[in-house]
């Protein structure tokens, strides 16, 4: 069923694509889903260039979730936490069902990867009680240029950095899931 409905997303996405590129002298109506952005709107959403080769389809479900708030053990748009958040931008988008918490995730669902080899869907996880413990307990999904779509407690679904120093201090390892 999942697969059925990316290959759907994908249809409209290349017909769009081609639609929009075509050189051809008539203009063709193209008719996308009320709630899918384009590549600019997205860029200016997430502060980064989209390019052909990004996920558009992880960044529209992504925006589709920016501004919901916190909430601990949320898994609605009524309110979500970190790892809700991330569960269910990897089942719309990837098909793939993770563990409930980051800690889980980490341990079951991933193998690790350093900041330096982090790619699109990356998973990146955050140790944020201040413990020095390295079992995480905050989790966001890696897009590009060092920025990741998380829940945070305080503002609710946002992008942030990778270099913002709270994030270089907490901040354990990369998870690419397997």
């Amino acid at each position: 069923m999942i697969y059925v409905k990316r290959l759907k997303q994908l249809l409209l996405f290349l017909f769009f694509v081609f639609s929009f590129f075509s050189c051809g002298t008539k203009q063709q109506k193209v008719v996308l889903p009320a709630d899918f952005k384009g590549p600019e709107e997205l860029s200016r959403l997430y502060g980064v260039r989209l390019t052909p080769n990004d996920n558009i389809f992880l960044y529209n479900e992504g925006s589709k979730w920016l501004g919901v708030p916190y909430r601990s053990g949320g898994l609605t748009k009524k309110g979500v936490d970190c790892s809700g958040l991330v569960t269910n931008i990897y089942r719309e988008i990837y098909g793939k069902q993770l563990s409930r918490s980051s800690a889980d995730m980490l341990k079951h669902d991933c193998r690790k990867v350093g900041r330096d080899r982090l790619q699109e869907g990356d998973l990146v996880f955050f140790r944020t009680d201040g413990s020095r413990k390295k079992t995480p307990n905050h989790v966001g999904i890696y897009l590009k240029n060092g920025r990741f779509i998380h829940a945070s407690t305080s503002r609710g679904v946002m992008v942030s950095a990778l270099s913002e120093p709270y994030y270089v201090r907490t901040f354990i390892t990369g998870g690419r899931v397997k």
